[in-house]
């Protein structure tokens, strides 16, 4: 069976799918048709069902359990890692509701933290990730929520941290952020969904015990990114709760979807969220 696997370029994802993407693990009967897109584009394939498994903003997953499901592994979870807001200027918190925001999408994790902890900040524009501090610079915009890497560039570039909407998530909360999780339609037949979920597992094992390996796929895909900054992008963004959830990411994520709803910010969701995990963790 060949399943459509959507993901990012991004360091962090062409990491964990390399080895499924370029053969160096397999799982029997199956085979994977990579869809390579900036974040909110797969996002927005999956509101529309184009993908059988893709990489999603957490935020955008409740608009979609209708027909998906989450995977224990793959995802992009965890501490110090959250979207920044950042300026040329010294604008103060108290002025975000007054000033023009560059965001990385409306369906984003961080579009959606941004709603919870500054829901009068409204003057916003979906502005393609990698083209955030840009657009700051340019003076198109007043404030960048930045995502990926320009948190390892932005500082460079000349521009100022005014928050860290995660470090505000942690702080209230107490859990890991989730930011990106692995979705799998929901109407797969069980057997391949587990299937699916140990060779992702395997994939991102794999890769932490071949660092090199993915190296230069990583670099296809990375645009003009500096090795130094693909390595902390990935050191950033895979940790232990990219081969599995376990208790503390599953009950992260639920707690995001739980506050998205409170806040009327994200929907119901609908069916069990995530897939009857067997995970072995013998490679």
């Amino acid at each position: 069976m060949k399943l459509k696997f959507g993901f990012s370029p991004c360091p962090n994802d062409t990491f964990m799918f390399d080895a499924i993407i370029n053969g160096r693990v397999f799982q029997e009967g199956l085979s994977a048709a990579p869809v390579i897109a900036d974040i909110e584009t797969l996002n927005q394939m999956a509101i529309k069902g184009m993908a059988d498994v893709t990489k999603l903003s957490c935020s955008t997953y409740p608009f979609v359990s209708d027909a998906y499901q989450l995977l224990n592994a793959g995802s992009a979870l965890g501490r110090n890692c959250g979207p920044l807001l950042v300026q040329t200027g010294n604008y103060q918190w108290s002025d975000l509701p007054s000033l023009r925001i560059a965001i990385p999408g409306k369906l984003t994790t961080a579009n959606l933290l941004l709603c919870m902890f500054a829901p009068d900040a409204t003057l916003k524009t979906e502005v393609l990730f990698s083209e955030i501090e840009g657009a700051v610079l340019s003076g198109k915009a007043d404030i960048g929520l930045i995502i990926h890497e320009s948190r390892f560039t932005y500082q460079d570039k000349g521009l100022k941290k005014l928050a860290d909407l995660g470090e505000i998530w942690e702080t209230t909360t107490g859990a890991p952020l989730p930011l990106g999780c692995i979705a799998i339609r929901r109407s797969l037949p069980e057997r391949v969904k587990e299937e699916v979920e140990q060779w992702m597992h395997n994939s991102v094992k794999y890769a932490f015990e071949h660092r090199q390996a993915s190296r230069e796929f990583i670099q296809l895909h990375a645009r003009e990114m500096s090795e130094s900054v693909q390595e902390k992008h990935i050191e950033l963004y895979v940790n232990e709760f990219s081969l599995d959830l376990g208790k503390q990411g599953r009950e992260a994520l639920q707690l995001l979807f739980s506050k998205g709803k409170e806040l009327r910010l994200l929907p119901e969701l609908k069916g069990p969220v995530f897939i009857n995990s067997k995970i072995n963790s013998a490679f």
